[in-house]
């Protein structure tokens, strides 16, 4: 059994295009996986733990479970901790600090859903939440559209949106806009992105700022609860992670991401379409990237 630190895992260099394509392979393996619905037990406030256990596809002989925290105080305050087992024999492979991958396939399947199901005339991105999520999520986004012109809005908070333009600088590609108030990123914006670890309220109260043909985000879930029923459609990552959610059964039109991609559902049908995406994470993910990385490891060292 190894011990895979996050050293390890950055040494790798693994770049956010490989992440994006790890994504949807593991959307196009899903429904030959085993993916329970995450157990979270909360044992004070809003402190959590989360337990994401998943069986990959036979060929891959794979199980694994990672067991994701957030405790008040704690700085970070998420952490991730992974277990991977060889499926056919029981053995423990490694055991591995998972924040990396966490991060990366976060902002990996918020970057695929954008793709996906934007509007084809999709140009202003609008960001609430610059911490690490929200930078993964840039990193895939930015990655992946090396090639179109992007007007990139980030609601003010601290300094975290001057120093995310410093940060992409160098992406030519893209012009930064900075705008004090929630309603001022929403109004016109095409793509809503929202990182934020926590809403406690509606983000945004007036549902007419939404255009035509918006697609929004909420990575963590949370603060565009009053689209759920007005929206043209709703997909998730997974179906059983969301049909506990308040609104589910007033969604005019559900599907899952995967679905998507495969082919099997239709994605966006029209350019005025209202389209939310939630992107809830899944741990098939986790383990297909764990499993990616562990056999990286093992090369490098042979």
């Amino acid at each position: 059994m190894k011990y895979i630190s996050s050293n390890d895992i950055e040494d790798l260099k693994i770049n956010p295009i490989t992440c994006v394509e790890w994504v949807k392979e593991g959307f196009l393996m899903k429904n030959r996986s085993i993916l329970p619905p995450k157990v979270s037990i909360h044992p004070k406030g809003i402190d959590f733990f989360n337990t994401m256990p998943c069986l990959l596809p036979a060929e891959f002989h794979t199980f694994g479970c990672k067991i994701v925290s957030r405790i008040a105080g704690n700085h970070p305050a998420l952490k991730s901790d992974l277990m991977l087992f060889n499926s056919n024999t029981g053995e423990m492979i490694s055991v591995m600090n998972a924040d990396w991958i966490t991060a990366m396939r976060t902002g990996a399947v918020a970057a695929l859903s954008i793709n996906t199901l934007r509007s084809p005339s999709a140009k202003i991105y609008s960001f609430i939440g610059l911490g690490v999520i929200g930078h993964s999520t840039l990193d895939c986004l930015l990655a992946t559209n090396c090639d179109k012109k992007l007007i990139i809005r980030l609601k003010k908070y601290k300094d975290h949106a001057e120093k995310t333009v410093e940060k992409y600088k160098d992406f030519k590609n893209v012009e930064f806009q900075i705008v004090d108030e929630i309603d001022d990123l929403v109004k016109d914006s095409d793509v809503i992105v929202s990182c934020i670890t926590e809403a406690k309220d509606i983000l945004v109260n007036d549902t007419k700022l939404f255009k035509q043909g918006v697609l929004v985000v909420p990575v963590h879930t949370r603060g565009f609860q009053n689209c759920d029923s007005i929206f043209d459609k709703v997909f998730a990552d997974d179906e059983g992670h969301v049909k506990g959610f308040r609104y589910f059964n007033e969604f005019r039109k559900f599907g899952e991401i995967g679905d998507v991609i495969s082919g099997k559902i239709e994605g966006r049908e029209s350019d005025i379409e209202r389209i939310l995406s939630y992107n809830v994470g899944i741990g098939l993910h986790d383990i297909y990237f764990a499993k990616k990385i562990s056999d990286l490891l093992l090369w490098t060292i042979h």
